[in-house]
């Protein structure tokens, strides 16, 4: 099984970019890429949305998902998104283990 969250983050003015910018600047980003059960720690830029940074953040299961929020890195994102007054969406998916359906429309 793996959790995947997309997190929207929304600002004003630039917040949320600059969030992401510094997540990335002082490491939190790597240090989470790091954890055990990471398999993927990565902002987007939504090209409708100048306002808005998505963060696609997957987890082995739910038990390092647990880890994860129990970390002090956590902290560190709460206090980075009050310092911009971040607000937030989440929508959550969970990855059945079959055989993609529709391997044959993506082309590699």
């Amino acid at each position: 099984m793996c959790i995947t969250l997309n997190l929207y983050y929304r600002g004003s003015a630039g917040a949320a970019r600059a969030f992401a910018e510094e997540m990335e600047k002082t490491g939190v980003a790597a240090a989470i890429r790091a954890e055990e059960g990471n398999l993927e720690y990565r902002y987007f830029v939504p090209l409708d949305d100048a306002d808005s940074i998505l963060l696609i953040d997957s987890w082995r299961d739910q038990a390092a998902l647990d880890a994860h929020h129990a970390s002090a890195l956590m902290k560190q994102i709460a206090s980075l998104r009050e310092k911009y007054d971040l607000h937030m969406e989440a929508k959550r998916f969970i990855a059945a283990n079959d055989a993609p359906q529709d391997e044959k429309f993506i082309r590699r």
